[in-house]
């Protein structure tokens, strides 16, 4: 039996040679089906893992707070309008729920900011130094302002690589330059740690952060004391950061005095959330494309049908000259599933090349993040042989139902 396969193998790749043309078009579908799903899976993936880093980036169990849409007189304000957010609520979180590991707060907005003959306009951060532990920042030179320099409201700041960039010539350090924010001078202790973008897209390193009371009363200003847009916290464990969001909001219900049925005065979202949120455009994305190169695949098996009926019909007086000379109707079938397979398998293995060219030229050509696994290129290719194999056995059944006399008259 096995050297009844072997020597069909042979012959079927003997046929392909024969018809170079006919063959390679035959498999054309399955090789761009292939090299399809290959291609298509590796950038879906590399999306989740480009969505995973960027998680990372925010802190993996970081929770951002902050206030919410606010109704007055029936008119619908924009995100932040009213102050329903201050310092006292963060104190009192941290106070009151043993799952945060850290509680901090900050108050943004853009500006120009200037130094020496060059300005820029960038995103101001006021925070505590805890968010800067929370946002799991490292520093390419210098390091972190202090609560001291909180407490002393100090004219200090640190700056993303975006900043430098734009700020200092290539090769200058920014570590002890004075920036000037709204004419106030500001000393610059720590660069920032390169951070890419966030999962919204927006650039993390083109900021400046100081501390939240410089900000509050020399820089950014607030009509109240103490008020805060965004509060940040963390868990220890990423189990432990669904609880947290519940107690989080159980608390400032009741600070805010919410009763009943009124909605949230805030906001809450974790980097989970987000990742869910990405990855599930990622994977819907990836799952249409799929869908589309399986077409390829299918019409690519409509073809190897077609062209075995062609061949059982042309080799029609050859199979009548086999089953006379003993072949059974199994020896027959097996012949064409084989050379069925043999179309698929070599058709599925160009498309692995190219399915894993093509990921790598987008890589390059593109700048997308690609990952090529081998149990998505093993998945093609053997889809791409019960492809082969499915669409084989109507004309290999075909074939082996031929009647030995009348196969012999055919001419």
């Amino acid at each position: 039996m096995t050297t009844f396969v072997w020597l069909t193998i042979v012959t079927a790749l003997r046929i392909l040679q024969r018809n170079r043309l006919r063959a390679g078009l035959t498999m054309l579908g399955i090789i761009i089906g292939v090299g399809a799903v290959i291609a298509m899976v590796s950038i879906g993936e590399g999306a989740k893992l480009a969505v995973q880093k960027q998680i990372a980036s925010m802190g993996a169990n970081s929770i951002l707070i902050w206030p919410n849409y606010s109704m007055v007189s029936g008119v619908r304000g924009g995100q932040g309008a009213v102050i329903t957010l201050t310092v006292a609520d963060a104190i009192d979180l941290k106070k009151k729920i043993p799952l945060l590991a850290e509680t901090g707060w900050s108050r943004s907005g853009s500006m120009q900011v200037m130094s020496g003959g060059r300005n820029w306009n960038t995103n101001v951060i006021g925070a505590s130094p805890s968010v800067l532990t929370i946002r799991d920042w490292a520093y390419s030179s210098g390091g972190p302002f202090t609560q001291t320099d909180m407490d002393t409201a100090a004219r200090v700041a640190l700056i993303g690589q975006t900043v430098v960039d734009n700020l200092f010539e290539s090769g200058e350090e920014p570590v002890g330059a004075v920036l000037r924010l709204k004419n106030v001078p500001i000393r610059i202790i720590g660069v920032l740690s390169p951070k890419g973008q966030s999962p919204s897209g927006s650039d993390q390193d083109d900021v400046v952060i100081i501390p939240f009371t410089t900000a509050e009363r020399k820089v950014l200003g607030t009509s109240f004391l103490g008020s805060v847009n965004g509060i940040h916290v963390s868990t220890d464990r990423t189990e432990d950061v669904f609880d947290a969001v519940e107690q989080i909001r159980e608390v400032l219900r009741s600070r805010h005095r919410l009763q009943g049925d009124r909605p949230d005065d805030f906001t809450i979202r974790t980097q989970i959330d987000v990742a869910k949120v990405q990855e599930g455009t990622s994977e819907t994305l990836t799952g249409m494309l799929l869908a589309i190169a399986s077409v390829s695949l299918l019409v690519g098996g409509i073809g190897i049908m077609n062209i075995l009926l062609v061949s059982v019909t042309e080799r029609t007086r050859e199979i009548g000259i086999r089953m006379a000379v003993g072949a059974k109707r199994l020896h027959i079938m097996m012949q064409f599933l084989i050379e069925a397979m043999t179309l698929s398998m070599v058709g599925g293995g160009v498309g692995v090349l190219f399915g894993v060219a093509a990921a790598r030229l987008t890589s390059i050509i593109a700048g997308w993040p690609t990952v090529i696994s081998g149990q998505t290129i093993l998945t093609a290719f053997g889809f791409s042989l019960v492809v082969g194999l499915f669409f084989g056995l109507y004309p290999a059944n075909k074939a082996a139902r031929l009647n030995p006399i009348e196969a012999l008259r055919y001419e």
